[in-house]
């Protein structure tokens, strides 16, 4: 019996397909992910046009958006970017902010206006200073963060961070973004815990190689290709700063700063050739780690 093969999740054509065609999906998912109080999930959703802001051709191959509102009148932005720059905040709080504006034609009230969550899963690191994955933003008091402005939310996640273990109590957070990291080309048996639930289940099949068009998936490839370019380009300018940061440290007589310093560096490196699916032999070689403790980030 041949083998059946699997697209990423995380590309441009997966990802629209199945968060931006399939309402159960993307409602699954956001209510997984955001952070609603009993009462307050998502009921029922309808899609908007997905592009609020043109991107450079480069961009559009490394950020995938979906946009929808519910019965509520409440809208969701939902952007997979599969690299951290310094501008993406910003373009995250135009985004956001942009929706909320629209919501009013001339002359309506502002009663009229329902709030904009802004969903963004990150596959790179952003904050390496922190342990935790799941980044919640709400414009609060400062000295009273219980005291909150209704309208904009933001949720970032840091997905070469999760770890199942790391959230107990939220079973389809977990699923899904176990979903988004372990569904890929090298998978050769899907989790049984993805099978046995009906929205992962569709979503895994949807995945499927053979659901595509030949030009679809030569899209799917020229996605990846971008991807690794852009991959290689930071990678090179880490690696010179990082060998600007040795020269200078040696030139200051922190021996013991730098080998800390190159470590962080080589297991940062390894974290994100893990997340984009390489292989641990050619992790191993490329860092110098022992596949023991490439398995264990």
């Amino acid at each position: 019996m041949a083998r059946i093969k699997y697209l990423d999740p995380r590309a441009d054509l997966t990802f629209k397909r199945i968060f931006g065609e399939h309402e159960d999906l993307a409602k699954s998912f956001l209510n997984a992910l955001l952070p609603f109080e009993e009462g307050e999930e998502i009921e029922t959703i309808e899609f908007l046009p997905a592009e609020l802001v043109p991107d450079t051709p480069l961009k559009k191959d490394t950020i995938v958006d979906v946009r929808c509102k519910d019965n509520r009148g409440r809208q969701f932005i939902v952007e997979m970017q599969m690299f951290w720059t310094e501008t993406f905040m910003q373009r995250v709080l135009f985004n956001a902010s942009k929706a909320y504006v629209r919501q009013l034609d001339k002359g309506e009230h502002y009663n009229y206006l329902q709030p904009v969550y802004s969903l963004n899963i990150i596959n790179d690191i952003f904050f390496p200073d922190l342990k935790e994955f799941y980044h919640l933003y709400n414009i609060v008091n400062v000295e009273h963060t219980d005291k909150i402005i209704e309208g904009l939310h933001f949720v970032l996640v840091e997905l070469p961070k999760f770890k199942p273990q790391s959230v107990l109590d939220k079973k389809m957070m977990v699923l899904w973004l176990r979903f988004l990291t372990e569904m890929g080309d090298v998978t050769n048996d899907v989790p049984e815990e993805f099978t046995q639930n009906p929205e992962i289940n569709k979503a895994v099949g949807l995945l499927r190689e053979s659901s595509y068009s030949d030009a679809q998936l030569l899209g799917y490839e020229k996605f990846w290709d971008i991807v690794r370019v852009e991959y290689a380009v930071k990678y090179d300018a880490r690696k010179e700063g990082f060998q600007q940061g040795l020269k200078e440290g040696m030139q200051q007589g922190m021996q013991q700063g730098m080998e800390k310093g190159r470590k962080a560096q080589t297991l940062e490196i390894a974290r994100s050739l893990k997340a984009l699916h390489v292989s641990m032999a050619d992790i191993a070689k490329a860092t110098g780690l022992a596949e023991a403790e490439i398995e264990n980030l």
